[in-house]
């Protein structure tokens, strides 16, 4: 008896946020929820509470809640960047074609 395949029906779900406009924002919360956790983990793995990584930065502890609320996109490249050299790390940044305008 052969089994059933079931076909795609419908967009991806990168096509659908694409046509409500809402793709950028939605990859944008994505990004900062990951290096939320990865600041987390690192602060974690080094024993470092908010105020501790405050103090590493050179900034208020104020700065380090907005910075790790996962909801708070208001964050500077720079504030990023003193986190990550907090714990030892350092930001990489880069651009990219979308996947639909590389050559195939």
């Amino acid at each position: 008896m052969k089994a059933k395949t079931r076909r795609h029906i419908g967009s991806t779900l990168e096509e659908f946020l694409e046509e409500e406009g809402l793709r950028a924002e939605v990859e944008a919360r994505a990004l900062k929820r990951v290096l939320v956790w990865q600041l987390q983990q690192a602060m974690e793995e080094r024993g470092l509470s908010k105020a501790a990584l405050a103090r590493a930065m050179g900034t208020s502890r104020a700065v380090v809640h907005r910075l790790l609320d996962p909801e708070n996109d208001s964050v500077t490249l720079r504030t990023l960047e003193r986190a990550a050299a907090a714990v030892g790390m350092r930001l990489r940044l880069e651009l990219e074609e979308p996947e639909e305008l590389l050559p195939t």
